[in-house]
């Protein structure tokens, strides 16, 4: 039986409601955004300031690290590191089902873990978000799902040096729009349990 499952996922994906599905049906210990009040926590700043950091890169990164070479320790590194902290706490207890930040990357060391990437037709994710996001316009809703992944990109290849949704970083990958919701959670369930 595997004791850790990570999901990372597109955004629109259900990836998260999948993982509370699949948490709910093994009887383990659903983590998503509480990681981001712990870890808040253990790095000294508000529930707030780390909401607008969570799944974030530096503002710093990319041009002037990269030409100055100048790199100092940012908040935002500071909020990931506890992040991190948090994500190790969980998965030394186990029976837990972790969704994004990394968590795969950042337990891909432990046994008895699943890893699994949710993604989705533009048009399923679409309108699975329309549902979340009523107010919004068909092209709102569609630069929040570019800007999202865009930012999900971002933050993993910074913080671990891997592709965001590549195959070989994950045991399992599943499309959500072909497969639907409840038969994704029955394969992760099923795999959890073999």
């Amino acid at each position: 039986m595997k004791k850790i499952i990570t999901i990372n996922r597109k955004f629109g994906a259900a990836g998260g409601k999948i993982g509370r599905k699949v948490a709910d049906r093994l009887g383990y210990e659903y983590v998503d955004h509480d990681l981001v009040e712990h870890a808040a926590i253990k790095a000294n700043l508000t529930v707030a300031q780390s909401s607008d950091l969570d799944e974030k890169v530096p503002h710093e990164y990319g041009f002037a690290q990269s030409l100055f070479g100048v790199y100092r320790t940012t908040m935002e590194d500071r909020f990931m590191e506890a992040q991190k902290k948090v994500i190790e706490q969980y998965g030394n207890r186990g029976k837990c089902v972790i969704v994004g930040r990394n968590a795969d990357a950042i337990l891909q060391e432990y046994d008895d873990t699943l890893h699994v990437f949710i993604y989705g037709s533009e048009a399923w994710r679409l309108e699975y978000v329309r549902n979340l996001y009523p107010d919004l316009s068909y092209s709102e809703l569609k630069k929040l799902l570019y800007d999202v992944d865009k930012g999900r990109i971002k933050y993993c290849s910074y913080y671990t040096q891997r592709e965001f949704g590549l195959a070989e970083n994950y045991d399992l990958c599943l499309c959500s729009s072909s497969l639907g919701i409840e038969k994704c959670v029955d394969i992760i369930c099923d795999i959890a349990r073999s």
